[in-house]
C-alpha cells in the first residue's frame, strides 16, 4: 500500500511538473483563453484546458487564463495538391473542448496560390455552407508558379506557416494557439514578424497600431470617434513592415462582429462570431505593392469627377436656402475658391429623405441653378431611415418600398422592422435586395427632377438607430444574445442599430450583413447616379467596408474642434488610403464644438491637402466657413486653397493611378520610406504620391514645424521660400510656419510635378495654363506623369478621350512624351521651373529654338517662360 501511495504521489507530481512546463509561457507570449469581459476564474479557466495565473497583475493586461503549449486542436489529414493549390480535412481531436461553445467537428482547409505574391486560404465547415461576404474577388484558374512565399502546415495540432522565400521571414504562424471554430465563435492566432503594424480600422488613434495588449473592434456603429471604440467602418486589413523594410499584408474577409487582439510578443488573435475564416496574405515586398495587391482583391478605386477635387463647404444649421446661398455669394466676393456647396439634414421637409422644405428652403432650386451657372456643384445628405408615419400614399419613398417589399423585416412579424432616426419612426431599405437599385433609382431620379444635384452624401448608414434594436425591442434568440460578444461599445450588437436577427433578402440576417450596409448603399447610389447622370458620380459615405472605394469616398465623421482631433485626422487619411478609399478627409475645423481663429486657420491649411477637402460643422456652434472670419483670417485660408488648386493636375493624376493601379493618393511616410525606421512612426506629416511632402503646423501658439525629411533632396515650393533645398541624410528640420503664412510643402528630388494656375473653381482653373515643377535628385534626374481628360466622362471598358504624358529629366534636358487619345481641348504650358540651378545658363532651348524669357528665382531655381501645347512632345535643354 505504501508503494502504491508513493507511486500515485509520483504520478501526480509528474503530472504537475508537466502541467507547469506546459504553462511556463512568458507573459508577452500568452494567448488569451478567456476573452470575455468578466474576469476569468480558475475553475472556468481550467475547464477549458487552459493555464491560470493565480497571482495576476491587475494593470498589465496580460491574460489571466491562457493556452498551454500542448493545447488540443484540429488534426489535418488528406492534405493534397489541387489545381488551385492544396486542400485538406480538419478533424477535431476526440474529447477536445476549448470553449463555451460546441465546436464544429469536421472542417475543410482550402489553400489557393493565387499569384506570385498573393496567397488565399479559407477554412470552412466540411458539411454545410456558412455565410460568406458577397464582394467580388478575383477568379482563379490555376495555381501560381514561382511564388514569393512557401506554405507549410502542421498536421497533429493544425497550424499554417507562411514564409517569405528570399529572406526566410515568417509572415504568418498560426501554430501558437488552437484554431477554434464553432457556429458563433471562430478564433485563430498568429505570431507576427514585426511590431510595426498599420491599418486595422476604422479607429481613432495614431497610424502605428500598438501591439501592447491592444484590442480593436469591428462592428459598424454610429459613434463619435474616440479611442478604443468601434466606429463607422470595418476594415480587418493590416500591413506589417519587417525589419529590413519589406512589407506584407493580411486581410480577413468577414463581415460579422469581430475583434483583433494584439500582444507584444508580437502576435495577434482574430475573433469573429459568424461566417468563415477567409484570409488573404500579400507579400509586397514594398508597402505600396501591398496596397496594390490588396486593392486587386477588393477592387480598384473609382475615378472621381475633376470638380470633386475642389473645395467643399457645408454646415448643419444654415436654416434656409437663402442663408446657404449667401455663404456661396460671400465666398465668391471674397475670391476664395469653392467648387461644391452642400446641405445637411435641415434642408429636408420634416427630415424626410428626397424632400426639401418649401418654406425655409424655397429658393433651393434657384440656388443650385446659380451654382451650375458659375461652374460650381451641389450635394445634399440622405439618411437610410425612411419614415413610415406619413399620411397614406403621400410619401413615395415609403409607398414604393412597401410595394417592392425592399425593407428589412422584423423577425417576429415579417413586417418592416421599425426604428427611430431623425424623422421619428422609420423603416430601413434592404440593400441586399435585388430590387434595391430600381427602388433607389425611383427616389433619386424623383428628387433630381426637383433639385439638380451632382452628388450624394449618405450618412447614418451603419445603420444608425436611436433606439436599441427596434421600437418594440428584439426577440430572445442566439443572434441577439450570442455565446460571445466582442467588446463593442454599448455592450450589445443591437446598440444604436437594428436587431441582429432582422431579416434581409433570401434568409440572410442582419447579424451577418450589418457592417456591409454602408458599402451596399454606396454601390446602389453610385450605380444609380451613373445611370441617371450619364457621367461620373460622387458619393461620400460614413460607413464603409472593403471595396467601398470602388463606389465613392469617406469622411471621418463627427470629430470635434480640438487640436488632438486636428492631428489625428492625418492618421485617418493615411489609413483609408491603405484601405483602398483614397477620397477621404475630415471635417475641416471640426464638426462638433466651436472652433477658434487659430485652430481653423491651421485646419484649413491642413485640410487644403486632404484628398477630400470639406469644411463642415454642426448647428448651434459658431460659423467656420472662411468668410465667417475677418478678412485678415481669410488670407491664409485663401492662400492654402489656392495652393491646393495649383496642384490639382498632380492630384488628379494620382487618383488616376489609384483607379488603374491601386496605388495610394495620400500616403504616410512609412509607405514611401519603409527602410527608414524614423519615417515608420511619423503621422503628423504625409505625402501626395511620392513627390509632395506636406508638413502642417498642428500645435496651438506654434509658428514652426519640426518636420522630418527622409534621405534625399527636398525643394521648398511655398511662396516665401520657393526653391530652398534640403539635402537630408534622414533628419528633422525646423521650418518656419507663421499663422498668416503658408503650410510647408516640399517636392522630393527625382519628381516632376504638373500644376496649373489656380482659379476660384475647377471649371475656371482647367482653362488656365499649366506649370511644370522639376525637382532633380542627387544625380540630376527626375520623372513624372500627367493624366488629363474632360474630368467627367464615365470610365468604362472603352478608352475615353484623354492625354497621358511622361516627363523625364536627364542630362540637363527635360523631355515630354505625350500619348494623345483623341483629346482636343487646349492644354497650354506657360511656365517651367527647374529647382537646384543657381546660375543663369549659357543657353536655353525649347524644341531646339532659343528661349529668351528665363530668370533665376531666389538664386536657386531656373524659371523658363514658354508657350506650347502639352499634347505635343517637347524638349527643353539648357547649358550651364
Amino acid at each position: 500500500m505504501q508503494f502504491l501511495s508513493l507511486y500515485l504521489t509520483l504520478v501526480l507530481l509528474r503530472v504537475c511538473i508537466i502541467e507547469a512546463i506546459q504553462c511556463s509561457i512568458e507573459n508577452e507570449d500568452r494567448v488569451d483563453c478567456y476573452p470575455e469581459t468578466i474576469p476569468a476564474v480558475k475553475e472556468h479557466c481550467e475547464q477549458r484546458g487552459c493555464c491560470y495565473n493565480s497571482n495576476p497583475n491587475l494593470n498589465d493586461n496580460v491574460p489571466w487564463c491562457f493556452f498551454p503549449t500542448d493545447y488540443k486542436a484540429y488534426k489535418l489529414s488528406d492534405y493534397k495538391a489541387t489545381p488551385h493549390g492544396f486542400q485538406g480535412d480538419l478533424t477535431l481531436t476526440s474529447g477536445t473542448s476549448h470553449h463555451f461553445v460546441d465546436e464544429i467537428q469536421q472542417l475543410k482547409l482550402l489553400v489557393y496560390l493565387e499569384t506570385e505574391t498573393r496567397l488565399h486560404f479559407k477554412i470552412v465547415d466540411a458539411n454545410k455552407p456558412r455565410y460568406e461576404v458577397p464582394i467580388q474577388t478575383p477568379a482563379l484558374q490555376k495555381a501560381a508558379e514561382n511564388t514569393a512565399y512557401k506554405v507549410d502546415v502542421k498536421d497533429d495540432r493544425f497550424g499554417l506557416i507562411v514564409t517569405r522565400k528570399d529572406t526566410g521571414v515568417v509572415i504568418l504562424n498560426t501554430t501558437i494557439a488552437p484554431l477554434i471554430y464553432s457556429d458563433q465563435f471562430l478564433q485563430m492566432s498568429s505570431a507576427l514578424p514585426t511590431n510595426d503594424i498599420y491599418g486595422l480600422g476604422e479607429r481613432h488613434g495614431g497610424v502605428l497600431v500598438s501591439t501592447n495588449w491592444n484590442r480593436l473592434l469591428f462592428w459598424a456603429r454610429d459613434q463619435q470617434p474616440r479611442e478604443n471604440e468601434n466606429l463607422y467602418g470595418d476594415h480587418a486589413f493590416y500591413m506589417g513592415i519587417e525589419n529590413d523594410g519589406k512589407a506584407h499584408g493580411v486581410f480577413l474577409l468577414n463581415s460579422n462582429a469581430k475583434e483583433i487582439e494584439l500582444q507584444p510578443s508580437p502576435a495577434l488573435t482574430w475573433r469573429t462570431i459568424g461566417g468563415i475564416l477567409d484570409f488573404y496574405v500579400f507579400l509586397g515586398p514594398t508597402p505600396e505593392e501591398v496596397v496594390q495587391q490588396y486593392t486587386q482583391v477588393i477592387g480598384r478605386t473609382f475615378m472621381p469627377p475633376y470638380w470633386s477635387l475642389g473645395f467643399h463647404l457645408c454646415r448643419w444649421g444654415y436654416g434656409s436656402s437663402n442663408n446657404t446661398w449667401d455663404i456661396v455669394k460671400r465666398m465668391r466676393d471674397a475670391k476664395i475658391p469653392q467648387d461644391v456647396q452642400w446641405n445637411d439634414i435641415d434642408y429636408m421637409s420634416k427630415h424626410l429623405d428626397f424632400t426639401y422644405d418649401k418654406t425655409t428652403f424655397d429658393t433651393l432650386p434657384q440656388m443650385v441653378d446659380d451654382l451650375h451657372k458659375n461652374g460650381q456643384h451641389y450635394i445634399m445628405i440622405i439618411d437610410p431611415g425612411i419614415s413610415n408615419k406619413q399620411p397614406s400614399g403621400t410619401y413615395p419613398a415609403y409607398k414604393q418600398g412597401i410595394e417592392l417589399d425592399v425593407f428589412i423585416k422584423d423577425p417576429r412579424t415579417n413586417a418592416p422592422i421599425i426604428g427611430e432616426v431623425w424623422p421619428g419612426s422609420t423603416v430601413y431599405p434592404d440593400y441586399t435586395h435585388p430590387y434595391i437599385n430600381s427602388y433607389w433609382s425611383d427616389q433619386l431620379s424623383g428628387y433630381e427632377d426637383k433639385i439638380h444635384f451632382d452628388g450624394v452624401w449618405i450618412d447614418m448608414n451603419e445603420p444608425s438607430n436611436f433606439v436599441t434594436g427596434s421600437t418594440t425591442g428584439c426577440p430572445n434568440n442566439q443572434y441577439e444574445d450570442p455565446p460571445y460578444v466582442p467588446h463593442v461599445t454599448g455592450g450589445k450588437l443591437q446598440s444604436r442599430t437594428l436587431c441582429s436577427s432582422s431579416k434581409h433578402y433570401n434568409k440572410t440576417i442582419h447579424y451577418d450583413v450589418h457592417s456591409l450596409t454602408g458599402l451596399l448603399e454606396m454601390k446602389a447610389t453610385s450605380e444609380v447616379m451613373a445611370a441617371m447622370r450619364k457621367k461620373r458620380s460622387f458619393v461620400i459615405s460614413r460607413s464603409t467596408f472593403p471595396s467601398a472605394g470602388i463606389y465613392g469616398g469617406h469622411w471621418s465623421g463627427d470629430i470635434t474642434s480640438t487640436w488632438p482631433d486636428l492631428r489625428q485626422s492625418i492618421a485617418s487619411v493615411i489609413n483609408f488610403n491603405m484601405f483602398g478609399i483614397p477620397m477621404v478627409g475630415a471635417d475641416i475645423c471640426g464638426f462638433s464644438g466651436s472652433t477658434n481663429e487659430e485652430l481653423c486657420i491651421r485646419w484649413m491649411q491642413l485640410g487644403a491637402f486632404y484628398p477630400f477637402s470639406r469644411n463642415h460643422n454642426m448647428k448651434l456652434t459658431r460659423g467656420q466657413a472662411p468668410v465667417d472670419f475677418s478678412t485678415s483670417v481669410q488670407v491664409p485660408m485663401r492662400n492654402a486653397l489656392l495652393k491646393r488648386y495649383l496642384f490639382l493636375p498632380y492630384l488628379y493624376t494620382l487618383f488616376y493611378s489609384s483607379h488603374i493601379n491601386g496605388t495610394t493618393v495620400a500616403r504616410g511616410l512609412m509607405l514611401e520610406f519603409p527602410e527608414d525606421h524614423t519615417a515608420r512612426k511619423i503621422d503628423e506629416q504625409f505625402m501626395w504620391g511620392s513627390g509632395l511632402l506636406i508638413s502642417p503646423c498642428l500645435y496651438v501658439s506654434s509658428s514652426s514645424v519640426n518636420a522630418y525629411f527622409p534621405r534625399g533632396l527636398w525643394y521648398d515650393c511655398t511662396t516665401e521660400n520657393f526653391g530652398n533645398k534640403i539635402d537630408s541624410q534622414g533628419q528633422y528640420e525646423t521650418l518656419s510656419a507663421p499663422l498668416n503664412g503658408s503650410i510647408p510643402l516640399h517636392i522630393r528630388g527625382g519628381n516632376i510635378i504638373p500644376a496649373q494656375y489656380p482659379e476660384l473653381n475647377t471649371v475656371k482653373s482647367r482653362k488656365q495654363p499649366f506649370i511644370i515643377f522639376v525637382a532633380p535628385d542627387n544625380t540630376g534626374k527626375a520623372c513624372g506623369q500627367l493624366y488629363w481628360d474632360d474630368g467627367e466622362t464615365l470610365m468604362g471598358d472603352s478608352p475615353i478621350a484623354h492625354v497621358a504624358i511622361d516627363f523625364v529629366l536627364l542630362d540637363n534636358t527635360l523631355s515630354s512624351y505625350a500619348s494623345n487619345f483623341n483629346y482636343t481641348e487646349s492644354m497650354v504650358v506657360s511656365d517651367i521651373s527647374i529647382f537646384g540651378i543657381d546660375t543663369k545658363p549659357k543657353s536655353v532651348t525649347f524644341n531646339k529654338k532659343e528661349i529668351v524669357k528665363t530668370e533665376i528665382v531666389n538664386d536657386n531655381t531656373l524659371r523658363v517662360e514658354v508657350s506650347a501645347d502639352l499634347k505635343e512632345n517637347f524638349e527643353l535643354k539648357w547649358v550651364l
